[in-house]
């Protein structure tokens, strides 16, 4: 009987230990999966259009049109952009012109009711590299890429209290181009020991809804060859194709922060008109 006894209570300790390692192996797994994303949050970087008195460095933005038009284009489309915009960007009429023709876009119908193809031109917008949605998806692992168009402004890191009260009077508006930068720059972290990546997707801690995503390392050092002399790193195409894109989705951004300027100029000067007339008003009047 005592055998027995002890028997059983050897397989009770086993077991009991047995769970308690199966236990264990559960929360260290669990310790390695994120509770939140982005896993990082994006540093905020320097832009020369950050600010109040913020402006687009034009230079900047043909590169980063370079690299969307050689690396993105061929995922992503910017449906809501005109080739003719980039006369913004320095270009004159015939480049945009010549720009345009490069891109095959569809048009129709026709006389006899059927779409035809076309080259581009200047009144036309970027357009996208799929026929429609579902074939982008199907290319794409079964995630269709997302329009460029806005998605500056679009993708966004929150960043919390009390930061968000200092971003009211220092005019922080470029969480998008910090986002995009941070995520095309994330992609050579690696996992930590025991997170599970799902097959087919690519870790990236700086993603913004989960821990990995469909789309590769879009990008390599050397890929891009620039004419000015700029750097050809993965860190100046993120950030040349960052402020492209933030551009894209706030075209008029210096016209916004002249006009703004005026009018905080108008309302001071004439808050003190107002003052000066209050005081000439009742200077007589005993209080």
């Amino acid at each position: 009987m005592k055998t027995i006894l002890t028997g059983l209570a050897t397989l009770s300790l086993g077991i009991a230990l047995a769970i308690g390692g199966a236990f264990a192996q559960d929360d260290a797994h669990n310790a390695a999966e994120p509770t939140h994303f982005p896993i990082e949050k994006p540093r905020q970087e320097k832009w020369s259009f950050s600010g109040p008195f913020g402006t687009y460095d034009k230079g900047q933005l043909q590169r980063g049109l370079k690299v969307y038009k050689e690396v993105c284009s061929s995922c992503h489309s910017m449906n809501l952009v005109a080739f003719r915009s980039l006369t913004e960007l320095g270009y004159t009429e015939d480049q945009v012109k010549a720009f345009a023709a490069q891109y095959d876009v569809q048009d129709g119908p026709n006389s006899d009711g059927e779409m035809f193809t076309r080259k581009g031109i200047a009144t036309d917008y970027f357009p996208s590299p799929f026929p429609n949605e579902e074939a982008a998806a199907a290319s794409n692992n079964g995630a269709a890429p997302p329009d460029f168009s806005l998605i500056a402004k679009a993708r966004a890191v929150e960043r919390g209290f009390p930061t968000f009260i200092f971003d009211l009077f220092t005019q922080y508006a470029e969480a998008g181009p910090d986002y995009i930068h941070a995520l095309l720059t994330g992609y050579d972290h690696t996992p930590p020991e025991g997170m599970q990546v799902p097959e087919g997707t690519h870790y990236n801690p700086y993603f913004i809804a989960g821990k990995s995503l469909a789309m590769p390392k879009p990008i390599s050092d050397g890929q891009v060859t620039y004419d000015d002399g700029a750097p050809q790193t993965v860190d100046q195409y993120s950030r040349d194709v960052s402020a492209f894109l933030m551009w894209a989705a706030e075209p008029h951004l210096e016209e916004r922060k002249q006009t703004g300027f005026r009018v905080m100029v108008f309302l001071v000067l004439f808050a003190g008109l107002v003052y000066l007339v209050k005081r000439r008003v009742w200077a007589n009047v005993p209080h």
